[in-house]
């Protein structure tokens, strides 16, 4: 029997409200043109800053999806 094999990239999402609709906006955005995601990881966390004020939330995350061959 033949295993899987998956792809990892990396995404950035950013949002004005918080981190987690920072990484929801990433995975979200992903699975519009990805097929079969399997894992998100947020991996980094930091904020855009303008005049010491929070402009946006930023999301570094890890997101797998099966590999076909054809990607």
């Amino acid at each position: 029997m033949a295993g899987s094999v998956y792809k990892v990239i990396e995404l950035v999402g950013t949002s004005p409200d918080s981190w987690e609709a920072a990484a929801k906006a990433a995975v979200e955005t992903a699975a519009k043109h990805l097929r079969d995601l399997r894992i998100a990881e947020v991996v980094q966390l930091d904020m855009h800053l303008e005049d010491g004020q929070v402009q946006a939330y930023r999301a570094k995350v890890k997101v797998s999806f099966k590999y076909h061959g054809d990607d």
